[in-house]
């Protein structure tokens, strides 16, 4: 890898996030779903801005290498990873901690198969990621759901909610933080209150925290298992740098296991079932951990104004709606009751925009809208919007 690694430049920007890419006919997910209609897909979390230089380059590079052999994870960059664990969250990381995986939602089925057994509890705080939902009962494991509650300002977990939910049998916290769709960034002392919980209960936490480097505020990430060593030892992160360059197609994720029975056992259950990282993912992951800090500082910013605008649009344009401010994500989740509308997707669609419906994450009545777009198609998306409800 250090072949098409070395000589790569950082590159300081400005860097184009305005530019609007035909994703048509490319066989992407987002896109395809509408294929031949008039339809701006914002539903799938994934942007429609190119990937930082830096990681393009490199992909290029290995391409034009010509052989695509079995990879493995070089040590330079588990060390790039727990490098920026520490300079971004002052997070201390050990690099045998570190199990690479070929996604997330494949953490989120490994943790209930390898913490849990069958017939037995798995909880979440909803609305949450469907994956989230569907994983427990893909492995044959009971689901609780405790609703976020809203105070008008945020999304909050309610801990004594979530302390009386929870059963005997119930093994596993399935924590999204930063919270998709909410894009909720939970704090430390909240943190702590729902470990503590889970310390009482004698349950793992598995934190995905593939959101953690889009922070649109001022507030730095605080990751789950950095709050405490003794929060640390039953905690399993999830972390990827799919969501913050824009390279989810490749199929790089990790995570990070302080404690070494928890991680042999998410060794043990991934063996033989789950498929290496591929070579492309390697090493667009180390490119962007390395070369990509001026792009990922760029792309928050500009992420933070697309979120002001939907905020302020939700507000001015859609009469009896409301969204909480996103802290991060870039994701809007937003209350439709007042339209009443009996399936908001196909309304939505019919008005050629594509958003998520609020059932497919446990709570109806809302949608998640994507904004990560260049702002040209994101008003356009408004504007497709307001005529439909006007």
């Amino acid at each position: 890898m250090r072949q098409f690694i070395d000589g790569l430049q950082t590159g300081t920007g400005p860097f184009d996030f305005d530019t609007v890419i035909n994703r048509r006919d490319t066989g992407c997910e987002k896109w395809e779903r509408y294929a031949g209609k008039d339809v701006i897909p914002m539903w799938v979390a994934d942007m429609d801005f190119t990937a930082p230089p830096a990681v393009l380059e490199v992909l290029q590079r290995q391409v034009a290498h010509g052989v695509l052999g079995y990879p493995v994870p070089v040590p330079e960059l588990t060390e790039e990873v727990v490098a920026m664990l520490q300079r971004r969250f002052a997070w201390t990381v050990r690099p045998e901690w570190i199990v690479w995986l070929p996604g997330l939602v494949c953490g989120l089925n490994l943790a209930c198969q390898a913490y849990t057994e069958p017939g037995e509890c798995v909880a979440t705080f909803t609305p949450v990621y469907p994956p989230f939902l569907s994983a427990p009962k893909y492995q044959n494991r009971k689901r609780i759901d405790v609703p976020l509650q809203y105070n008008g300002q945020a999304w909050r977990a309610n801990v004594q909610a979530f302390d009386q939910a929870l059963t005997d049998e119930c093994r596993l916290l399935l924590l999204c933080h930063p919270q998709n769709p909410t894009g909720r960034d939970f704090t430390a002392s909240e943190l702590r209150e729902i470990a503590e919980v889970c310390h009482k209960k004698d349950m793992v936490i598995c934190s995905d925290e593939i959101h953690c480097d889009l922070l649109l505020t001022q507030r730095e990430h605080v990751p789950t298992a950095g709050i405490s060593e003794k929060i640390a030892d039953r905690t399993v992160t999830l972390m990827a740098p799919s969501k913050t360059y824009n390279i989810p197609g490749l199929g790089c994720s990790f995570a990070i296991v302080s404690n070494a029975r928890l991680r042999q056992r998410l060794k043990q259950t991934k063996r033989g079932i789950v498929p290496h990282v591929n070579a492309l993912g390697l090493t667009a992951a180390l490119a962007a951990y390395r070369h990509g800090e001026p792009w990922r500082r760029q792309l928050c910013a500009y992420l933070a104004e697309n979120a002001r605008l939907v905020h302020e649009f939700v507000q001015q344009q859609l009469p009896g709606c409301w969204m909480s401010p996103v802290e991060a994500t870039y994701l809007a989740w937003i209350n439709i009751e007042a339209l009443n509308l009996d399936n908001p997707e196909v309304f939505f669609e019919q008005a050629g925009v594509g958003l998520m419906d609020g059932k497919h994450f446990g709570f109806p009545g809302f949608v998640r809208l994507n904004f990560g777009c260049p702002r040209s198609l994101l008003q356009e998306g408004l504007d497709r919007v307001t005529q439909a409800i006007s």
